[in-house]
């Protein structure tokens, strides 16, 4: 799922702390087999890959006379201890990243720089993910993107343009009961900045300049970012039950709506398809719709990658490791046991290969997904991004005084946090 409300920036603020540890620290790894036994890689992942290490280390073992020793802890909490437990020696030599954290943890010195064993198998937005400052802190491992999930009982086939989608909410089996002339046709969270991104970017708007690596310009009070907030209050004051402006229990209605069969169409992340399959959803899985400017709905681009401690005293052989768990043969693996796209591209054909409807949607749609820009400037897009859409949605701003104000918070946040 995407990470960017689950990671605390208690590592950001640690940052003046240890980041000068990072060439000095200890690792929870044996440094050396002169005792006469083996190497350890401590491996953290949360508990859902660990069948899937435990299924593909037993070869890496045995051909690097290493024992690979797994962790079972959440991805997120690893991340946020690093900062600490890296210099007390307890952090693992290797861990699993969602790629909009890497850049941080590599620019504070907490990640080592990996060097990219199947780069060939990449694609500069696979490679950008996991960059900052010219430096690769990563290998990317799996590729993520929203998608739209159609309801193959209601619908013949996915929508393609957002006029289709309009259209459907003249339908009467979608009207909402209690709101009289709305529709649950078609629901997205557009309240949630990382969901109306792709309708912002598709529009033109745009996070940070220079491919996102410039805080001093933030494109999303441009013309086209405007454009796209304008579209969207349409949907919230014309189409949508009311319900759909409060952030906090729109994902909750979205979900429920859909799962009653009373949505058609709803925009979603790859994560959400194990409770469709659970609930017995007849679902199916597309590119997200052409906008009303012919333009491609361009989401973010997320995913996670295998990093490496700074910390670590096995470097080499934690290098050796990543490179084997992104090559073809284990990616693969990868996929067959969690269903998660890979990022590997001859994984991704293999992949595609099998009919997979949901892989196939996030292969398509990630062609057109931006990535997300990974400096710790981003912190502050999310916070002051909060009320972009809510403050438009509701009438209490017209899009263009929503913008604004959003972007001057994140702007006057920039400014007092990130002095250089």
């Amino acid at each position: 799922m995407s990470s960017f409300k689950k990671f605390s920036l208690l590592a950001v603020g640690l940052v003046a702390v240890v980041s000068l540890a990072a060439c000095g620290g200890g690792s929870s790894s044996k440094d050396d087999a002169s005792d006469g036994s083996k190497k350890t890689l401590t491996v953290s992942v949360d508990e859902g890959y660990a069948k899937y290490i435990d299924k593909v280390k037993s070869k890496f073992e045995k051909d690097n006379d290493v024992t690979i020793k797994v962790v079972k802890k959440d991805m997120f909490e690893t991340l946020e201890a690093l900062p600490l437990d890296g210099p007390a020696g307890t952090a693992p030599d290797v861990m699993m990243s969602a790629y909009d954290r890497i850049g941080s943890l590599g620019q504070q010195g907490h990640l080592a720089e990996v060097k990219l064993g199947n780069k060939d198998q990449l694609d500069d937005n696979d490679v950008k993910q996991v960059t900052i400052d010219d430096k690769i802190y990563g290998a990317p491992a799996i590729i993520e993107t929203l998608v739209l999930y159609y309801n193959k009982d209601l619908l013949d086939k996915a929508p393609t343009t957002f006029k289709e989608l309009e259209a459907l909410t003249k339908d009467p089996r979608f009207a909402f009961d209690t709101e009289k002339g709305k529709s649950t046709a078609f629901l997205a969270k557009w309240t949630d900045f990382y969901f109306s991104y792709g309708l912002l970017a598709g529009y033109g708007g745009y996070v940070f300049g220079d491919n996102g690596t410039n805080p001093k310009d933030i494109g999303l009070n441009n013309a086209g970012s405007i454009e796209g907030i304008t579209y969207a209050t349409k949907w919230f004051q014309t189409y949508w039950p009311k319900g759909m402006q409060d952030n906090k229990s729109a994902d909750d209605f979205i979900q429920d709506q859909f799962v009653k069969g009373k949505a058609a169409a709803i925009i979603g992340g790859p994560w959400s398809a194990a409770n469709y399959k659970e609930t017995k959803v007849n679902y199916g899985v597309a590119e997200i719709p052409t906008l009303d400017n012919n333009e491609p709905y361009s989401p973010f681009a997320g995913g996670k990658g295998w990093v490496i401690s700074n910390y670590s005293k096995n470097k080499d052989v934690a290098q050796k490791w990543v490179d084997y768990l992104t090559n073809t043969e284990n990616q693969n693996t990868l996929y067959d046991m969690t269903s998660e796209v890979p990022a590997n591209h001859e994984s991704r054909d293999a992949a595609a290969a099998k009919k997979d409807e949901l892989a196939t949607a996030v292969i398509a749609q990630y062609a057109n997904a931006q990535p997300m820009p990974n400096i710790p400037e981003m912190a502050e897009v999310w916070t002051g991004a909060e009320n972009l859409m809510f403050d438009a949605a509701s009438g209490s701003k017209t899009p263009k005084q929503s913008a604004n104000d959003a972007v001057k918070v994140i702007s006057d946040n920039i400014d007092q946090k990130y002095q250089k």
